[in-house]
């Protein structure tokens, strides 16, 4: 896909950190797969791993866990 921020490269399959935050949680998943703009390296997310990455910070949250850095494991 053509990158929507700068408009110039095509996408290529790579990996990004993610991190997500609410109230005192912080969850920081790395190597997740994404597309990358190799020209401004905007990343895209796919939604069923965004998903996947949502429903596993609920879950860790719910163990009450504070602060939490992980590699992404494919299902």
């Amino acid at each position: 896909m053509t990158c929507v921020v700068c408009k110039i490269a095509e996408t290529k399959p790579g990996t990004a950190t993610v991190v997500l935050e609410r109230g005192p949680l912080t969850v920081v998943f790395k190597l997740v797969p994404a597309q990358v703009c190799p020209n401004c390296g905007e990343e895209y997310i796919d939604v069923v791993v965004a998903k996947r990455l949502e429903a596993e910070a609920e879950a860790t949250a719910r163990n009450g866990t504070k602060v939490e850095i992980r590699d992404y494991v494919a299902a």
